[in-house]
């Protein structure tokens, strides 16, 4: 029993017989009436009985109306969901990402992807350290993962980006930070780190180390957000992702730049093979917002500007065009509008 059959099945039952059943379906009506008696050899049973020059359903015919109606629907719908699904407006991506990632630039790459397309589903999951990540993505829970460093095994791993680090100081500091600042010069800092186990605390520590400077923990703590008001409290100071440093400056802080200034990559890790196309639709999506990121951190022709400046007039583009497109796609109401 094959779809063909069923649908040429369900024509004939709606249609009252095998002449107009073979007009709607267009082929010939010898060709039905083949299509049918192999049904039945199928079945091992007649689906119609013939009376003179018509026909009428069997009882076994009568208790296949249904389950024939149900499946033609079921492979409808399949049907349906796999067109939605290539043309992006449904389908779901699993992501696997360091913690530190996650909170950014992976969620403003989801958050730019689901403006484009609002029916696809993300669900990330957080791994503290790069095997965590990469077992999510080796087991099949996760489609992509996003590291700082390559895994070690089979997985397939492509370079995205350089992320840069920056120093974070209390308010009211600027007179005494260079800008860059001498990576050496933190002997006897304090610092707010996060917590140990973590791809950015072993890195940090070990740029620090490289210079000479025994990282003096003043605050140690699990959640990345939180440096930003213990900095901001004066009691510290951080070293941070330099997009992460745009919201600490736009909030009285002191950015400085480092020498040598630190960078960690991110890659993008999958499993050998085709990815789905909502997946190779993420990844392109978040290679083109890299991109612009990379090109607004370069410093114009005969304008002066320091990073954190260009990276905060980047990130307020951004900020500008995404209100700009949820006023547009009418989801925003006003508050009279829930009223009336």
């Amino acid at each position: 029993m094959n779809l063909r059959q069923l649908r040429y099945f369900l024509a004939i039952v709606d249609h009252g017989g095998v002449h107009r059943a073979a007009e709607a379906l267009h082929v010939a009506q010898s060709s039905l009436s083949q299509t049918m008696r192999a049904l039945e050899r199928d079945l091992g049973t007649e689906l119609f009985h013939r009376i003179g020059r018509g026909i009428v359903l069997s009882p076994a015919g009568e208790g296949l109306v249904g389950p024939a109606r149900s499946i033609l629907r079921e492979v409808d719908n399949a049907e349906r969901a796999v067109t939605e699904i290539a043309a992006l407006r449904a389908g779901t991506i699993d992501i696997a990402s360091l913690s530190d990632l996650a909170i950014d630039p992976v969620s403003t790459w989801m958050a730019n992807f689901l403006m484009a397309h609002p029916g696809v589903q993300c669900r990330v999951e957080e791994g503290d350290n790069v095997p965590a990540v990469a077992e999510m993505v080796r087991t099949g829970s996760c489609e992509l993962g996003f590291v700082s460093t390559p895994p070690v095994g089979d997985l397939e791993c492509s370079e995205l980006v350089e992320q840069i680090f920056v120093l974070i100081c209390p308010p009211g500091s600027e007179d005494r930070w260079p800008n860059p600042v001498p990576i050496s010069s933190l002997r006897n800092e304090p610092f707010v780190l996060a917590q140990r186990g973590t791809g950015t605390r072993e890195y940090i520590e070990q740029i620090l180390r490289e210079h000479g400077v025994e990282p003096r923990i003043a605050v140690e703590i699990r959640q990345r957000e939180a440096i930003l008001p213990l900095v901001l409290s004066g009691c510290a100071v951080g070293i941070v992702p330099l997009r992460v440093a745009v919201n600490f400056w736009h909030r009285g802080g002191v950015v400085r730049e480092l020498d040598p200034a630190p960078a960690t990559k991110i890659f993008a890790v999958t499993r050998p093979g085709k990815l789905t196309g909502v997946a190779e639709a993420f990844l392109a999506a978040a290679r083109s917002s890299l991109d612009g990121w990379v090109r607004a951190l370069e410093p114009a022709e005969g304008v002066e500007s320091s990073l954190i400046e260009r990276a905060s007039a980047a990130l307020d583009v951004w900020d500008r065009r995404a209100v700009r497109r949820t006023l547009d796609s009418g989801d925003i109401r006003t508050a009279a509008e829930d009223d009336r």
